[in-house]
């Protein structure tokens, strides 16, 4: 289809080698104008690869150079968070593919580095992702500067029906491919719901990790900040733990991330914007501190295990507030998440039954008519609460009652010594 040239609509389960679906065919289709040439106008930009995360562009590129090996065609990523001048060097110098994010992009556009005047290809991948992250008006921005003839290729996990209206924008006649239902989870992944009060959700995921022995964990939290408190509290349980978020450098994100790949960190605890993009071979559990309110971002983020025909785990840590989420996302994936209680973490005794789900039957037995409330004994009420309002007898008439003539009071006096003497 890609091949073809024709636009394209693209959906797919994450992991399971959409980067592969669309790189492989550009590299085939540029491969003619490959030149082996050092001048930089021989290598103009000819297709352009827009991501929402640095993460996500990074593994993008790392495809285009390995699948790319032995074409004379370069490729280059630019993104945030890191000095734009290596990334100018490597403009100058010619590049046919360039995967980038859209902020830092228009960054090289103002700087006049950068040239769409030749790109016949333009992908945006995890776009539901980018209109999430508020990126529709930079993207928008960029299209104004590609060329009108060009082939639009717009691939995402999921397709919200926001993704539509931007597709009948954006692509013209497009083919559109579904390999998977709509939004679904990937079928190699277990899911697994733990009940717990909310102010035991960092014992129990402690708990677990020690428990059962768990090598290599990502964990997804809410925010930033909860992300940094809970790796913090993790290390001062002795498990050696690491954030990664949109708040630190590329630098550190990086060096996090290589140390999770290579077995020194047991946990990662990161956002919804670092869990696009992810790419970590054979990684066995996922777990979900914080439950998302997008019932798009937990097929996301259990998207990074169970991939490559590998199987997974995802298991989610709710409290009583979490269950209208949780319906949502058993909605989505039309699936109801096993729930199993962990002793020593439950939640209340009054919120349980809502927690497990449990209906008023079980396993076919006659639901138990529940003994008459007893009202608790209470003291013999007051009756001036109880009897009928009265009114007051009219006050005494000044003349039927004479008023007792006042006494004066005498004032003390000090007598001294050889002073006053009285008769």
């Amino acid at each position: 289809m890609v091949l073809s040239g024709r636009d394209l609509m693209a959906g797919a389960q994450t992991g399971t080698g959409k980067t592969a679906a669309f790189a492989l065919p550009i590299l085939q289709r540029l491969f003619p104008q490959a030149s082996a040439s050092a001048s930089p106008a021989r290598h103009p930009v000819r297709a352009l690869i827009l991501t929402p995360t640095r993460e996500l562009a990074v593994q993008v590129a790392e495809s285009f150079r390995d699948y790319g090996r032995h074409v004379p065609l370069r490729s280059t990523v630019v993104y945030g968070g890191v000095d734009m001048n290596a990334q100018i060097q490597e403009l100058r110098r010619g590049v046919e593919i360039l995967v980038a994010t859209p902020g830092r992009l228009l960054d090289h556009v103002h700087n006049k580095t950068v040239m769409f005047n030749q790109v016949s290809v333009l992908v945006l991948d995890e776009a539901d992702r980018m209109l999430d992250m508020g990126f529709l008006p930079d993207i928008k921005r960029i299209i104004a500067l590609l060329p009108a003839r060009r082939q639009n290729l717009l691939f995402s996990a999921t397709f919200p029906d926001e993704i539509r209206n931007l597709a009948k924008a954006l692509l013209t006649d497009p083919a559109e491919m579904q390999i998977a239902a709509r939004n679904a989870a990937a079928e190699l992944v277990s899911h697994l719901l733990h009940p717990v009060a909310r102010e035991k959700k960092r014992e129990l995921l402690a708990y677990l990790v020690q428990t059962r022995g768990l090598k290599q964990v990502l964990v997804f939290t809410g925010t930033r900040i909860g992300a940094n408190r809970l790796a913090h509290q993790l290390r001062r349980d002795h498990i050696h733990a690491d954030a990664i978020h949109g708040d630190k450098t590329q630098a550190e994100r990086e060096l996090a991330l290589e140390a999770f790949k290579a077995g020194k960190t047991t946990v990662l605890v990161a956002t919804d914007v670092a869990s696009r993009g992810l790419d970590i071979e054979g990684l066995p559990q996922v777990i979900n501190f914080d439950v998302p309110h997008s019932p798009e971002d937990y097929v996301h983020r259990i998207g990074r295990t169970g991939r490559a025909g590998l199987t997974g785990e995802a298991i989610s840590l709710v409290s009583p507030e979490d269950m209208e989420a949780v319906a949502a996302i058993e909605k989505l994936i039309k699936k109801k998440i096993e729930r199993v209680l962990v002793p020593g973490f439950e939640p209340n005794a009054g919120t349980v039954a809502t927690v497990m789900g449990k209906p008023s039957r079980q396993g076919g037995e006659p639901s138990r008519r529940h003994a008459p409330r007893r009202e608790p004994k209470r003291p013999p009420a007051d009756p001036i609460f109880s009897k009928p309002y009265e009114a007051a007898a009219p006050a005494a008439s000044p003349a039927a009652e004479e008023p007792k003539p006042r006494k004066r009071k005498q004032p003390q006096v000090a007598a001294l010594l050889g002073g006053l003497k009285r008769p």
